[in-house]
């Protein structure tokens, strides 16, 4: 994993959010929701502000489908 996260880090960033919630079905995050889990991950630096719809979206498919892949 990277040692730093930023906004287009999709796949670090999907493992961190599943080690930190390995529970959560990240397709019941509402975006709100999901923009806070990623702003306070430790290794995360980018600006909260630069994050869009798209990039949310993008994060929580790939958390899905390590989600996914884990419970497997």
């Amino acid at each position: 994993m990277a040692a730093e996260l930023r906004w287009d880090d999709t796949e670090d960033i999907a493992i961190a959010l599943t080690d930190k919630f390995p529970e959560q079905n990240p397709l019941e995050v509402r975006f709100t929701d999901l923009h806070r889990y990623v702003t306070e991950l430790p290794i995360f630096v980018d600006d909260p502000k630069a994050s869009t719809e798209g990039k949310l979206e993008s994060i929580q498919m790939a958390w899905h489908e390590e989600w996914q892949d884990r419970k497997e």
